[in-house]
């Protein structure tokens, strides 16, 4: 484990110890705090350990110092799980902490994350009614599962985000994002959002002005181009970068979960890991907001 990741856990650690330490109920602690378990989240997907099994193996060779007691995988997990309220919440936490967090343009879009791939899997999956089949334009390929609504700074800052089934309306989901969220449109007001062609809509646009928001976005192609049209694709392709980062760096698609709890979490844990990597950087003035190569490894 490298100095960087050290330094990482650490910080991670002190800061969600000493937000719960005013919340901390009495009586006998568990033997895993708090803290300790979703700092070893954090590490875990950092480092790249999809199987909770070898996580746990590794941490228990190479993490013993920092971390005395470690649950079997059965107990992690039922942890882990239990954890979703509290991953959301550090998440905010952590984004407040950051100057990114005041940027006043946000970029929104979805992206597949597959949870079966056999039919058989399909049919007795706990994710049925919830996952379902969708199609990815960007990959030109059919999926089943969920897909990720991520709304998040240019600078790659992850600000609110929902899972929802493919074929519900990106729009429905945008709205639903924010009206849940009253308070991030009390701490951001007159909001620009940047959004690709899945977002037009008369009825959108109208919501979006009646809570004193903008959303920008480029017209279908027998549409009039909207003025500044042409400026967006480079701004839209930045959220593509941050997805990309879930997939690629953070294992997004083979999170393995198989309950709605499960997928939750793990999604979560992703998310979560992105944040605290990019509130480490700006903490430490690090040139690249979004990089995980210093902690990885």
């Amino acid at each position: 484990m490298t100095t960087n990741l050290e330094t990482l856990a650490t910080a991670l650690y002190v800061r969600i110890d000493d937000s719960l330490a005013e919340t901390r109920r009495s009586g006998r602690p568990p033997r895993l705090t708090d803290a300790e378990l979703l700092t070893l989240a954090v590490m875990q997907a950092v480092l790249g350990f999809v199987s909770e099994t070898r996580w746990l193996r590794f941490a228990r060779a190479h993490l013993a110092a920092e971390f005395p007691y470690l649950p079997g995988q059965s107990g992690y997990n039922k942890r882990l799980r239990g954890a979703n309220t509290l991953i959301s919440r550090f998440i905010r936490t952590l984004a407040r902490d950051t100057d990114l967090w005041h940027d006043d343009v946000w970029i929104v879009d979805s992206t597949p994350v597959e949870c079966a791939r056999s039919r058989p899997t399909v049919k007795r999956s706990d994710l049925a009614g919830w996952a379902g089949y969708g199609y990815c334009p960007s990959h030109s390929r059919f999926f089943w599962g969920l897909r990720l609504h991520l709304l998040c700074t240019p600078g790659g800052l992850p600000i609110a985000w929902a899972l929802a089934n493919p074929k519900t309306d990106e729009r429905e989901v945008l709205t639903d994002m924010l009206t849940g969220d009253q308070d991030l449109l009390t701490t951001h007001p007159g909001q620009t959002i940047v959004g690709d062609k899945g977002y037009v809509s008369k009825h959108l646009d109208a919501f979006m002005t009646d809570l004193g928001l903008t959303l920008i976005r480029p017209n279908y192609r027998n549409l009039k181009p909207r003025p500044g049209e042409r400026l967006l694709k480079p701004i839209r392709q930045l959220i593509e970068s941050v997805n990309d980062t879930l997939k690629g760096q953070l294992d997004l698609e083979r999170h393995g979960a198989r309950t709605p709890a499960g997928v939750l979490a793990r999604v979560g844990q992703r998310i979560l890991a992105l944040t605290t990597a990019i509130w480490q950087n700006r903490a430490t003035s690090t040139p690249l907001t979004r990089s995980l190569i210093a902690y990885d490894h």
